[in-house]
């Protein structure tokens, strides 16, 4: 009888099906988007139409398989047992073994006792990882290897974070390194990530096995582990199908069932286990329609006022906020109204993109009115005032602050949550007192839900929608971007429905903002005017979870991805007043 095997990893579905010589008949990798049921039946009638609905021998394994093993009536096989009994089996001379997956690595030391370590609480150095990182340089992660190939230089990257590593990344972008020392830089950050983080001083030695799909599909990132470790071309263990080992070791499993292929699928069609309310649930973001739009109208309440542009007369003001990877702008009016405004991605070309948003402003504004001042704030604050001549540079803490107070005169607390970083600011007797930043994580901030939202195949702002009437959202801690997908296909299985999931991430990053990085012991500590602010606070479910978990009611601005710009334009009118003012004085002494 044929024997199979089924490995359902935290990205992928692979399925093998030996003869009774152990050759294989079949075999498939297949990406599952969080949907393992669905994609899993899709390769099992795959098998089907190549070698028939043949009566096997199988058994499952792998992050995902426990749960599936259930419905589908399959015995389960824990990975490590069916990773150990395939390289025991195929490439006995084995001292090590490093395999790296979707969002797991692992390293497993053979000998007189059988060691394996495994990544616990981050997978920065994995395979989603890399896919993050191919996206700054649009690319997948086959890109990454091929430019990889060409490289000169190896940058030091961090891979602790599969978000924060952006911080990194994205300026090396701006700076115009090439992308092939780029590519190979990241691979180098997943070398040292897994080195480091599993080895942990233990020698790696003796003859080395590289397994797992990253590792086959991906030869620049081998040999930055080759060279890395200086292991010697005798050494190299790379053997065929090695992203399949763990599903044909579930294949070689004594402990199996003996279906055929159809009966399979059918039990995977036909389970008849009702949909359960997820066991950790938190409390509903709102009631009912009637509370949320009580609730969207206070928050209207914070809104800036916009004039046309070409009404414009007299002084203008211009304020400038160059992040790492957006560009804002914004033009006002002496009296605060907006009158021109641009957030956007600058491709990683801050001056070029700045300059093209300034042509746009002169191009529409009219000549009754004169920009009086600017000034530019962010990450490209040097390069922006030192090339096209801007009045002012300011910090951005300054600036935020600025901007908040407009909106909420006398503020004593701002949180800001943007993309990849997170700013929490105190103030006491109208000037920062403290400020408190994310450094080694980033899961509390605007990339980690938009993670999500793309492994559930949602557009961000839909799968914010959907979490405001959610039901039971569940409880998913605040772990690492990219690990948290376990926690997420665990609660899946429980009964949780996407809007219990796109809440639960909502608490998950108020609650990573409120007890990672500020520290908060009550919420008592966090003032009474509070501002939040940055493009994450855009996401109504983010600010509502904000609200609850601090039992405060907050002030959102309708311009939170624009406060620095803002801030900005305020700082650029307070300095033409006070110049303008002092102007007459001066020339009073000098006659």
């Amino acid at each position: 009888m044929y024997k199979a095997g089924i490995d359902v990893g935290s990205t992928t579905v692979k399925v093998v099906i030996f003869d009774d010589n152990y050759q294989l008949l079949f075999s498939r990798y297949e990406r599952h988007f969080s949907d393992v049921k669905t994609a899993t039946i899709k390769v099992l009638k795959e098998a089907i139409s190549e070698i028939g609905d043949q009566a096997v021998s199988i058994a499952i394994t792998g992050s995902g398989g426990m749960g599936l093993a259930d419905v589908a009536k399959i015995p389960f096989v824990q990975e490590v047992i069916a990773a150990t009994t395939t390289v025991e089996k195929f490439i006995p001379q084995t001292d090590v073994v490093i395999e790296l997956g979707g969002e797991d690595a692992k390293m497993t030391f053979f000998g007189d006792a059988l060691e394996q370590r495994m990544n616990g609480t981050c997978a920065g150095g994995t395979g989603a990882f890399i896919d993050q990182m191919a996206e700054l340089l649009k690319t997948d992660a086959n890109g990454v290897n091929e430019l990889a190939k060409g490289y000169e230089t190896i940058y030091p990257i961090a891979s602790r974070c599969g978000v924060f590593a952006k911080t990194d990344v994205q300026p090396l972008i701006n700076e115009g390194a090439r992308k092939e020392d780029i590519a190979a830089s990241i691979f180098q950050a997943v070398v040292n990530q897994t080195i480091a983080g599993l080895a942990s001083g233990r020698k790696i030695s003796g003859n080395i096995a590289f397994l797992g799909g990253p590792l086959f599909f991906m030869s620049e990132l081998r040999q930055r582990f080759i060279e890395t470790l200086n292991i010697k071309p005798e050494n190299v263990i790379f053997p065929e199908n090695p992203q399949l080992f763990v599903a044909m070791g579930a294949a070689l499993d004594e402990d199996q069932a003996q279906l055929a292929l159809s009966e399979i699928i059918h039990n995977l069609e036909n389970n008849t286990s009702k949909s359960l309310v997820p066991k950790n649930t938190l409390d509903v973001l709102f009631k009912d329609q009637a509370e949320l739009d009580a609730w969207r109208a206070r928050h209207n309440e914070a809104s800036v006022e916009y004039k046309d542009i070409a009404k414009a007369s007299g002084p203008v003001f211009l304020g400038i906020d160059a992040g790492s990877t957006t560009s804002k702008v914004v033009l006002t009016d002496p009296e605060g109204a907006i009158l021109f405004q641009h957030y956007g991605n600058n491709q990683g070309q801050p001056l070029e993109n700045v300059i093209e948003i300034l042509k746009e402003v002169y191009r529409q504004l009219p000549d009754t009115a004169f920009i009086a001042r600017s000034c530019v704030t962010g990450y490209g604050e040097n390069l922006i005032k030192a090339a096209l001549h801007v009045d002012y540079g300011e910090v951005e803490t300054v600036a935020h602050f600025k901007a908040a107070n407009y909106f909420n005169p006398g503020v004593d607390f701002i949180l800001d949550i943007g993309g990849q970083d997170m700013k929490a600011m105190s103030v006491q007797d109208g000037a920062l007192s403290s400020i408190q930043l994310n450094e080694a994580c980033s899961s509390g901030c605007g990339s980690f839900i938009e993670t999500f939202a793309k492994s559930l195949k949602y557009d961000v702002k839909d799968f914010a929608q959907v979490a405001l009437l959610a039901e039971h959202p569940v409880d998913l801690g605040s772990k690492c971007t990219v690990f948290m997908n376990s926690k997420v296909k665990q609660v899946q299985k429980e009964g949780a429905t996407v809007a219990d999931i796109s809440a639960g991430l909502s608490y998950s990053v108020i609650k990573n903002a409120l007890y990672k990085v500020i520290k908060l012991k009550r919420p008592e500590d966090l003032g009474e005017k509070i501002v939040v602010q940055g493009g994450t606070f855009y996401n109504e479910a983010v600010l509502r979870a904000f609200e609850l978990v601090s039992e405060r009611e907050v002030v959102r601005p309708s311009i939170a991805g624009l406060m620095g710009a803002y801030g900005c334009a305020i700082i650029a009118q307070e300095k033409y007043e006070d110049e303008t003012a002092q102007a007459p004085a001066v020339e009073m002494a000098t006659v």
